[in-house]
This record gives C-alpha cells, structure tokens and sequence, in this order.
C-alpha cells in the first residue's frame, strides 16, 4: 500500500483495512459482471487495484487501470458518472451504517514500476550494482 495515500500521517485502522478490502472485491466484481446499466464502462475490462477510506468509512477512493492502460481517462469519466449506481451496487449488504462516497482515481502502481525498471537497466546502475563499493572506501 502507497504511504502517500494516507493523510493522517500514520497507517490505516484494521477496520479501514478490512473494509477497503470489501469494497474493492465488490467493486470488481460488479464491473466484472459488467451490471453497471451504461454500455461504455461494461465494454471496458477495469483492474481495481486497491481501494482505501477514510476513518470514519464514509469515504472510498478507487485505483482503477483499464485492462492495458488504453483509454484510462475514459473509464475514469464513466466510472465518476455511474458513481451513485456503483456506490448502491457495493454498499448492498456492506454493513455499515452509512454507505461510502466513491471517489475513483487512476493507478499509478504500473507506471511506477516502470520508472524502476528504466532506472535498473541503466547501465550505471547495472555497474555500481556489480561492483558495489568496498566498506573501506566509504569510510
């Protein structure tokens, strides 16, 4: 989980946890099932990466990637207008005693990982990596 996400400054609650996790399952399954009643977001194969709320739960944002990374802006605008249609679909037997306000945002983890690679195929990298320094040469 990206620390960055977290505003409060310290990791989210058990509860948090296990209530993210919920709604991402749900979620997924939901635009699995493509139940969503607008063709341009059941056409789309959408990854929920990960889900995170706030700590009073009333709050949930989304880390969605279509299938690809194609067309990532247009998932994300359709998901935001069926926003009501997908709250009431995951929060249906959730528990709580408000259902959470999705918000949806784009996964970055992908591109980030790509940023490693680049960053570990550099040959300078490569070199330092296969001569590391002695621990005399750094004192």
């Amino acid at each position: 989980m990206c620390a960055k996400r977290f505003s409060s400054g310290h990791g989210p609650s058990q509860r948090q946890l296990r209530v993210a996790e919920v709604i991402r399952h749900r979620l997924a399954d939901v635009l699995a099932r493509g139940d969503v009643h607008d063709p341009d977001l059941s056409r789309l194969s959408i990854t929920v990466a990960e889900v995170t709320t706030s700590p009073d739960l009333k709050h949930a944002t989304a880390y969605v990637m279509p299938l690809g990374g194609i067309g990532a802006e247009d998932a994300l605008k359709a998901l935001r207008r069926n926003k009501a249609e997908l709250r009431h679909m995951v929060a249906r037997d959730l528990g709580l005693k408000f259902a959470p306000d999705l918000k949806f945002e784009l996964d970055g983890t992908f591109d980030r990982m790509d940023d490693a690679r680049r960053l570990f195929a550099d040959p300078r990298v490569q070199a330092d990596v296969a001569n590391p320094p002695d621990e005399d040469d750094e004192a």
